[in-house]
This record gives C-alpha cells, sequence and structure tokens, in this order.
C-alpha cells in the first residue's frame, strides 16, 4: 500500500474529528458563551448539514482545479475555520466557524475518496478507498470522547488548537508527499439524482438517513444525559465514549462479517431491530452502570455495524452506479447527524433528555420499515438505461 494512502486517511481523520467534536463539549461551550444545550448542538447540525449538501456539489464545480494545488487551498481554509473557533468569543464566531471547516472538509474528504485509489495498482483500490473511510468512521466515533479529554482538562477550545496543529502538519505532507495530478471529470450531479428515481434505491438511502437520526439525536447529547441520569463524573463519561468508540469501530468489521455470512437483507432487518431496541432501552439501564456499559457497546456496535451491509446491498442492488450510490449513502448518512443533533436539542428545549432515546428508538424503527420497503421493492435495470439515454 502506498504511504501516500496512509496520508489521506489522516487527513480524513483530522476532518472528521470537527464534525462531531462538540457533542463532548456542549456544556462547556454553553457556559463558556451563554447558549443552550440545543443551540449549541446547533453546531453539529450546521456542519453536518453542509457537508452533506455541499460534497457533491464543490467536487463539480471544482473539477477543473489541479488536485494537489486544491487540496492545499482545501486544508488552508479548514485551518482558518479552526482558528476563527479558537479565538471567537461570541456563538455567532464559534458559528462561522464551523461553517468555514464544514465547506472546506466536505471537498476535502470527497478528494481524499477521489485520490487514494489513484496512488495504488487496480486491485488495491478498494483497500485504499476502505483506508480512507476508515479514517472518517475512526473521527466520527472518537471526536467526542477526544473533545471530552482534552476539552475538560483544558477548556472547549483546545481541541481546536489540536485540530488546527494537525491540519498544519497535514499541509505539509501534502506538500512534500503528494505529486500534482490532473483531475478527472466527475459525474455530473443530475446524472448522480438520477438514480433516485428507484424506490429501491431511495428506500435505502431513506433506511440510512432515518437510523442514523435516530441514533445521533441521543448520542450527540449522551454526555448531558449521563449527567442528568447519573452520577457518574467526566472521567468515567470519557471511559463510557472512549468504549463506545472502539466498540462503533469494530462495528464495521463485524457488519461486514454478518452481511458475508447471512447475507446483507437479513443483517440490515434485524441488526435494526436490536439497534432500536437498544436505545430504547438504555434510560432504563442508568440504574445500574455495568449493564448500561454493556448496553453502550451493543449500540456502538450496532451503531455502524449496519453501514458495511447496507452499501454492498446498494452496490448488489445497483453495481452499474455504485460509485454514484456510495457517495449518495455518505450524504444520507451525513444528513441523518444534522437532522439528529437538531432533533436532540429541540428534544431538550422542548422536555427532558431522556426523551431522546424515545425519539431516536421511533426513528430507527422508521427505518426498519424503509429497509423492508427497499428489500421488497424491485429495481429496473431497464428503467436505470432509459435515464441514461442508452
Amino acid at each position: 500500500m502506498d504511504k501516500r494512502v496512509y496520508l489521506l486517511m489522516v487527513i480524513a481523520f483530522v476532518i472528521g474529528l470537527v464534525e462531531l467534536i462538540i457533542g463532548g463539549i456542549l456544556d462547556l461551550i454553553a457556559r463558556d458563551l451563554n447558549i443552550s444545550l440545543g443551540q449549541a448542538g446547533f453546531l453539529i447540525t450546521i456542519f453536518s448539514l453542509i457537508f452533506a449538501i455541499m460534497s457533491p456539489i464543490l467536487l463539480v464545480m471544482t473539477a477543473k482545479i489541479e488536485r494537489k494545488t486544491l487540496m492545499m487551498i482545501s486544508l488552508f481554509i479548514f485551518l482558518i475555520g479552526n482558528v476563527v473557533t479558537v479565538f471567537s468569543t461570541t456563538y455567532s464566531i464559534v458559528f462561522l466557524g464551523r461553517v468555514i471547516s464544514a465547506t472546506s472538509g466536505a471537498l476535502l474528504i470527497i478528494l481524499c475518496l477521489v485520490m487514494a485509489p489513484g496512488l495504488v495498482e487496480r486491485k488495491y483500490r478498494a483497500r485504499a478507498i476502505g483506508m480512507v473511510s476508515m479514517g472518517v468512521s475512526g473521527a466520527i466515533v472518537l471526536g467526542v470522547p477526544f473533545g471530552i479529554l482534552i476539552g475538560e482538562g483544558l477548556g472547549w477550545r483546545a481541541p481546536f488548537v489540536i485540530i488546527a496543529i494537525l491540519t498544519i502538519i497535514s499541509m505539509a505532507g501534502v506538500y512534500f508527499l503528494m505529486e500534482r495530478r490532473t483531475p478527472t471529470p466527475p459525474v455530473p450531479l443530475r446524472d448522480q439524482l438520477r438514480t433516485l428515481k428507484s424506490s429501491k434505491i431511495v428506500f435505502a438511502h431513506a433506511t440510512t438517513f432515518l437510523y442514523m437520526t435516530g441514533h445521533t439525536a441521543l448520542y450527540a447529547y449522551l454526555k448531558p444525559f449521563l449527567q442528568s441520569s447519573t452520577s457518574l463524573d467526566g472521567t468515567w463519561i470519557s471511559v463510557i465514549y472512549f468504549a463506545f468508540g472502539f466498540a462503533a469501530v469494530s462495528g464495521g468489521g463485524i457488519g461486514g462479517t454478518l452481511g458475508d455470512l447471512f447475507g446483507t437483507k437479513q443483517t440490515i432487518v434485524y441488526s435494526l431491530i436490536i439497534f432500536g431496541v437498544i436505545v430504547y432501552s438504555i434510560p432504563y439501564m442508568t440504574f445500574n452502570i455495568p449493564l448500561l456499559f454493556i448496553g453502550v457497546l451493543i449500540w456502538g456496535i450496532l451503531s455502524w455495524a449496519i453501514s458495511p451491509a447496507m452499501q454492498t446491498y446498494l452496490i448488489d442492488t445497483s453495481p452499474e452506479t455504485s460509485d454514484t450510490q456510495q457517495s449518495l449513502s455518505n450524504s444520507a448518512l451525513h444528513f441523518g447527524v444534522a437532522f439528529g443533533s437538531l432533533l436532540g436539542g429541540i428534544i431538550i428545549e422542548q422536555t427532558t433528555v431522556e426523551q431522546n432515546a424515545f425519539i431516536g428508538a421511533i426513528l430507527i424503527g422508521a427505518s426498519l420499515v424503509t429497509a423492508i420497503l427497499s428489500i421488497k421493492s424491485t429495481y429496473s435495470v431497464q428503467n436505470h438505461n432509459e435515464w441514461q439515454g442508452e
């Protein structure tokens, strides 16, 4: 494997850290800026929303720019976004920093995914893409405990200082290690969206959106939930987050293995059933910390076990548009993070954080319905060929 692929994985990890890191320091930001937890949670929402929308759009808009130059420019803008966040004194300035970071980060992730396969032999292309994806998923699940660990000791701005330093190191890596690359024309956005005329594909992406929304509605506010329902201190809350993170990372491998052994459809359906039950049950486990810990581990595994099965299902369903489906699946996932954090903030403002698990479980239940509808739908290759003008 070309070592530059690992550089791209590190860049993806750094970008991914910024997305959910707010979840671990919500209370610190809210207290310092004199805002509510819901307003602080919206900083996650805006990042993920921009991330989901802008990735395919920016890739098309920058199609003619040489890739190394584009990556350096994007990393510099990402650095500015984090510097703005570090030196912010008001909520509006933090919000601006998040918008800058999300816009540049959205393009950087796509650039990493596009550039990685070109650095290796054809037989290693899937593995190269997987390495970059691992950086993203690892950052998403470990970003919160990272924020807690650094933020509790050094203040909520400290994690962004570290991210800014890592960004500078990434820029140096790109400058010295990456070669200039002529861009290849991306698939036009309208052609990507045409595949959504298939109900089988639409319900599949809706499944990803709904279960990730349900998951994030609780996960983004897990710290205030634990603070209000248990007597755990900051150290033990960090331990729970780290345990969740490592369980989630392992969940990707477990989900892929289950998909190979039992089939993607069965894995998706049964995982969603257990997922919904465990999220609903989390508030009823707080009376016993060991039981809660086990519940969090199962929740963590299932939160990412569904993704590889769903991605394989999409490839099997529409192999001729597999790249497009992976891109749309990634957007659906980040839309889920955005709306889950927004919904969770609204729930906290209107009721109590304990209700987030109940609403999350309902959304996961809805994702089970869309998954079944997708499985029972028929994907028409003939219609797809008509959309492509064949």
